[in-house]
């Protein structure tokens, strides 16, 4: 059963709850130990240590105490000792005092090789000898007496001998480590019982179950014994790499912090217990300055301050308060339990010392400093949404103000109760799949080829109706569903790009993409597995990211460009001409196309400013070797001219206005089957289809 760990071992503190509940406890455990010795009787004890079967099994406990059975990453859950099974056993066998001898021997190997603490390895011990207590308890109502000299083995009509004493064993285990756990991670007993109990019940069951066995087999073949240790060690690695694999999906593989996945499902837990006159409390803390330490002196050096960030982090909040890291960046500190406001406040307090504590690092000195925003619970949101929404806008209180520390202050957030009502709409209909692509083609100026055709987003609100991308995407790009809505769209733009290559129909798919998502490692791993999945090429799928987005953004995007670039996906450029950007960056971004932005197109043959502007852009990206594409295509006269200039090619609705897949596809077939030119229609341009 799991005991209760604090990363900093430092013991709990004389006259709290926790340090009176272990001193009673250890007190009773050491009592009951002793007590079994005496009443062994010393002559008794060194007959038993002198046997080989004595040695054999302590070896074993003490390896399965090293050992132990961990199903679930919770800290809540832990691990279940292997060597339950032995120990129990041996208390069938031979009786108490010997049983919980060698599990004293095993809890002070554990203890010394993983270096706990006293008080920890005298509560494990003291629990475990209560517990050995309470089954010889039950054997003894049932007339069960074994002793050394007078080995016991059960048959068929000990089952409900065996049954008691096992559910006591269990029982007080379960019973002892809960209330430790509840004490020191102040939670109640009932949430600790609920998340501990199920599933440990089923290894404990098993190996309890299994003890009997090992019996009969002491009782005519001691040499077997260890035979058991092969079905264990098969049960241990698979329980390992599950629980790897649990953690992996739940952590944050650069620093081992729970990640957002884990930070949501804790603070549903801690906001379903909250009691009342308590609060729950969400901390979204940062970095100060961080990105001139990547930009300085590269990742590596970045992701190891993140990792020394995250090591204090935890070393500075309370034991039962979570740490998680949500990107770049980026880390949140959830308070399951928090007396009010100013607690929590000096929990932020507490973790900026700990931060500007000076990083020295490849010879250098870093000053960090962290801004915080606190949100709390029940006071400023009722659910896990709203504390994260408003804990960041209170974070973005702290960096403007360069206050370091600020609470959400519903005066000066400039999210509405309409945007935020919005938000929670956005999150039920990326689940419920209510979002649609429309897809709308680039068609070549020269000769009406169609070059690729772009994903655009479409939400039809059930209430509402129909919501403009321009309403909620910048919404998703200022929240935590930026991530979840781009994996979406790319989710749905490869099944289509598939159903289309599959089909003949060999044209590229094209997919806005945001500065969040360059910053998601995930990305072109998505990508690179679903191309493998649907087997398609990378020139399938291409990736738009804004001009002033990418500029501001490519110290911290170059790892991922540059992975996409790896894979064969092409980039391309949109929204040219609105930034700020320079010759130098834009030769050095591994962009295949630069989209001109539809503001200047628009008025070309109105505007002679724009007009030059837009012939300026096209000689450029033609001396840089690239494509160029004009949005707004909306009349013949103005794709005339966009050839004239040198333009590749084009995007409006006068070439073709977005469709769904089903049209599209009809579109495509057409246009892909039959002669585009009419270049007499339109004085020598492009005609639409």
């Amino acid at each position: 059963m799991f005991t209760p760990v604090d990363t900093r071992d430092t013991g709990p503190r004389p006259g709290s709850p926790l340090w009176a509940y272990l001193t009673a406890v250890t007190a009773v455990g050491v009592a009951a130990l002793v007590i079994a010795q005496v009443r062994l009787g010393f002559g008794e004890l060194g007959e038993v240590a002198r046997t080989p079967l004595f040695w054999m099994l302590t070896v074993l406990v003490v390896l399965g105490e090293l050992r132990p059975v961990m199903f679930s990453s919770s800290t809540l859950v832990g691990g279940t000792p292997t060597s339950t099974m032995f120990t129990f056993a041996v208390l069938m066998y031979q009786g108490l005092p010997t049983a919980v001898l060698m599990q004293a021997v095993a809890v002070v190997v554990s203890g010394l090789v993983r270096r706990r603490a006293w008080h920890r390895v005298l509560f494990n011990l003291a629990q475990v000898t209560l517990a050995c207590t309470a089954a010889a308890g039950a054997f003894a109502a049932f007339g069960a007496h074994p002793a050394p000299r007078v080995p016991w083995t059960p048959d068929g009509e000990d089952i409900p001998a065996i049954a008691l004493a096992a559910a006591a064993y269990f029982a007080v285990r379960a019973i002892l480590v809960c209330q430790a756990v509840a004490l020191h991670e102040r939670r109640p007993l009932t949430r600790v019982m609920k998340a501990s109990i199920g599933p440990q019940s089923l290894v404990y069951g098993a190996l309890l179950g299994l003890a009997p066995l090992v019996v009969v087999v002491m009782a005519h073949s001691t040499a077997l014994v260890p035979l058991f240790v092969a079905p264990l060690t098969a049960v241990y690695f698979t329980a390992t790499l599950s629980l790897r694999r649990d953690h992996q999906a739940t952590h944050d593989g650069l620093t081992g912090l729970p990640n957002r996945k884990m930070l949501i499902l804790r603070t549903e837990e801690a906001l379903a217990e909250a009691r009342e006159h308590e609060r729950v409390g969400l901390l979204l803390l940062d970095l100060d300055r961080f990105k001139e330490v990547n930009d300085t002196l590269g990742h590596p050096v970045g992701d190891r301050l993140l990792q020394i960030v995250a090591h204090r982090l935890t070393h500075s909040v309370r034991p039962g308060d979570v740490v998680a890291r949500l990107g770049g960046d980026e880390f949140a500190v959830l308070l399951p339990s928090i007396r009010d406001a100013q607690a929590a406040k000096e929990v932020a307090s507490r973790l900026r010392v700990a931060l500007t504590e000076p990083v020295r690092l490849e010879g250098m000195t870093f000053d960090l400093d962290a801004s915080i925003g606190i949100a709390l619970y029940p006071d400023h949101a009722p659910d896990f949404e709203l504390l994260m929404q408003r804990s960041d806008v209170a974070m973005y209180l702290a960096k403007e103000g360069r206050t370091g520390v600020e609470f959400y202050l519903p005066g000066k957030d400039r999210n509405s109760p309409e945007r935020l009502s919005l938000l929670g709409d956005l999150r039920r209909a990326i689940d419920a799949d209510e979002l649609e692509l429309h897809y709308q083609p680039k068609v070549s100026l020269e000769d009406g080829r169609v070059e690729s055709i772009e994903a655009l987003l479409r939400w039809w609100h059930p209430v509402r109706g129909p919501i403009s991308p321009a309403e909620f995407i910048p919404l998703a790009e200022q929240s935590y569903l930026m991530r979840e809505l781009t994996q979406h769209v790319i989710g749905h733009a490869l099944r289509q790009a598939a159903r289309w290559w599959h089909a003949g129909v060999d044209v590229p798919v094209s997919v806005n993409v945001s500065a969040r998502d360059l910053l998601d490692s995930s990305l072109p791993e998505q990508l690179e597995s679903g191309l493998e999945k649907l087997d398609l090429p990378p020139e399938a799928i291409r990736l738009e990211v804004t001009e002033r987005i990418l500029m501001t953004d490519q110290a911290y995007s170059a790892d991922t460009i540059r992975t996409l670039a790896g894979l064969g996906i092409q980039l391309a450029l949109d929204d040219f001409g609105t930034g700020y950007s320079s010759l130098v960056r834009l030769q050095r971004l591994p962009v295949s196309e630069v989209k001109i932005d539809a503001s200047f197109v628009r008025r070309l043959g109105e505007s002679p400013d724009d007009e030059r502007i837009v012939r300026s852009i096209i000689d450029l990206v033609r001396s840089l070797g690239l494509r160029s594409v004009a949005e707004g295509v909306e009349s013949p006269e103005v794709a005339t001219l966009l050839r004239e200039m040198g333009c590749h090619a084009g995007q409006g609705w006068w070439l073709a206005k977005p469709m769904p897949a089903s049209e599209a596809t009809t579109w495509l077939r057409g246009r892909l089957g039959a002669a585009f030119l009419d270049r007499e229609s339109v004085g020598g341009g492009l005609a639409p289809h």
